[in-house]
């Protein structure tokens, strides 16, 4: 199967990109919680690929990354996978973490040529997998440009503010400036807090966008390392995490 087959959505399962152009808004704990719902709520199997070097989302889940810094090696096709994928405490629910190695993974992709080499590893992967979520790392670059053309879905957390909209469709530009037919691009307002007149403004302006409100239980996800749906799940932080994937679910269902 040629990359260019691979990155076709006619595989079964779905990947889903958390992406953000900046750090602060959230990512790693959509990426973790969303994981949870995928695996635990609609008790689909789910690969949570953390391509973040600061490794955040197997932290949430109290896992650590190999010693050994073996994660740009499943780019370079020397190291498969499966050998570093790590099982949660949650039935369905797998990791492959990341390490420092991620840092130079952008530079190897230009080096190897391969443009869909993100896409054909997770059209492998789909094969186990029902759902593949991508924590993605704060930036624009190969990798972020490799995970547009493997994702069926992008989901695209930002802060609320009168310039969410902006924000949003800088990031639009950005990935459609990556791929010549880009998937569906769903923006979710993080860390929501009505008390403050500048979010109630951002929440006004996009009334139809999805959001998950500023909470404590969102910031104890690192103190239990646990999703917040695992030890705090009628939250509103929960409920709201549980919507965002009912919404996520539908984006998919309307797939070709």
């Amino acid at each position: 199967m040629s990359e260019s087959d691979a990155a076709s959505p006619a595989h079964g399962g779905a990947t889903i990109a958390i992406y953000s152009v900046k750090g602060g808004v959230g990512k790693t704990t959509f990426a973790a919680n969303l994981a949870w719902c995928s695996a635990v709520s609609a008790a689909r199997r789910t690969l949570l690929w953390d391509l973040d070097a600061a490794g955040g989302s197997a932290f949430l889940y109290g896992l650590e990354p190999h010693a050994a810094r073996f994660a740009q090696d499943v780019f370079a096709r020397e190291r498969p996978a499966a050998r570093l994928i790590q099982a949660t405490q949650f039935e369905g629910l797998d990791i492959l973490p990341a390490d420092e190695s991620i840092r130079a993974l952008d530079a190897q992709l230009a080096r190897i040529g391969k443009r869909r080499r993100l896409a054909k590893l997770t059209a492998e992967l789909s094969a186990g997998y029902a759902r593949i979520i991508l924590d993605c790392p704060p930036v624009m670059n190969e990798l972020s440009a490799q995970v547009v053309r493997a994702a069926d879905l992008v989901i695209v957390p930002l802060p609320p503010s009168p310039l969410s909209t902006r924000a949003f469709e800088l990031v639009v530009r950005e990935i459609a400036g990556n791929t010549r037919q880009h998937p569906p691009i769903l923006p979710v307002l993080s860390m929501l807090d009505m008390r403050r007149t500048l979010h109630r403004r951002a929440h006004e302006g996009n009334p139809s966008w999805p959001v998950v409100p500023y909470a404590s239980a969102v910031e104890q996800c690192a103190v239990h390392r646990q999703p917040v749906g695992a030890f705090a799940p009628q939250s509103a932080a929960a409920q709201s995490f549980a919507r965002l994937w009912d919404a996520i679910e539908k984006k998919l269902a309307l797939r070709c």
